[in-house]
């Protein structure tokens, strides 16, 4: 099985070595920098197995979304200047997180309207159409459904809120998860209702947040699943953290580390 995996790997290296760009840079966001660094591993590893060549600008920092949803916009703005300076010279920029890469698509014109400053509103016009969230750049950009994974085990997928709403991924990481080796992914009941994070959200209302969470982790455990899947580690940090404190015996994983997997 895993000589299958490493055949169907070459194969679509070489399709995609023809028809793509060769380097992306890596835009891992603050929390996956913090609390998730196997998900940016697992980008790395994905994307290098396809053949791009992937960077990090150390500069990046945090995209600004805690701020810009909290009230602080004008604090947002210099978030903003950094983003685009540190990446100015990107071909691609990748990102392991639906939620960070909605905050530049959406909030980014509007708050680069907000500084006055043209030469900003210009230099986010341009960066924009680079910026993809890791499943657009496999389905939308190589081309790719099936990227030699193997991955044994019952998956669930949640669709984020940001992933679902926000940027309309649609099928795309099902696709992707459907093609990978061994999988036995299954539905789970009422996946597009919200985890309940919603980043300060969770804080501020968290009797919401608890009630909301508690009905995922009974759809979550009704599949049978040994891991939980989606796009973006904030919700799974919730719906994880969750499971854990439950003992529940279910993993959560994001999207990258599966596709990474052989």
């Amino acid at each position: 099985m895993r000589d299958a995996s490493h055949r169907r790997r070459h194969v679509i290296r070489e399709i995609v070595r023809v028809i793509v760009p060769t380097r992306a840079s890596l835009f891992i966001t603050c929390l996956n920098d913090t609390l998730f660094p196997q998900t940016g591993r697992a980008v790395v590893t994905l994307l290098e197995r396809l053949g791009l060549a992937v960077d990090f600008p150390r500069e990046q920092t945090c995209c600004g979304q805690m701020h810009f949803n909290t009230g602080y916009a004008q604090e947002a703005i210099g978030l903003v200047r950094r983003f685009v300076e540190a990446f100015a010279d990107a071909e691609l920029i990748v990102s392991p997180s639906a939620s960070c890469v909605a905050m530049v698509r959406d909030a980014y014109p509007q708050l680069a309207r907000r500084s006055g400053d043209p030469a900003l509103v210009a230099a986010v016009d341009r960066l924009l159409p680079r910026v993809l969230e890791l499943t657009e750049l496999l389905i939308d950009t190589l081309g790719v459904q099936d990227v030699g994974a193997h991955f044994p085990h019952r998956v669930a997928y949640h669709p984020t809120c940001h992933s679902l709403r926000a940027l309309r991924l649609g099928e795309r990481p099902l696709t992707l998860l459907r093609a990978v080796g061994g999988i036995d992914l299954v539905p789970l009941p009422g996946a597009e209702q919200c985890c309940g994070f919603g980043g300060t959200f969770a804080v501020k209302n968290a009797d919401t947040s608890v009630a909301m969470l508690s009905d995922k982790m009974r759809a979550v455990l009704d599949t049978g699943a040994e891991v939980i899947a989606a796009a973006d580690n904030s919700c799974l940090m919730q719906i994880g953290g969750g499971l854990q404190r439950q003992r529940a015996g279910v993993r959560a994983m994001h999207v990258a580390e599966i596709l990474a997997s052989d």
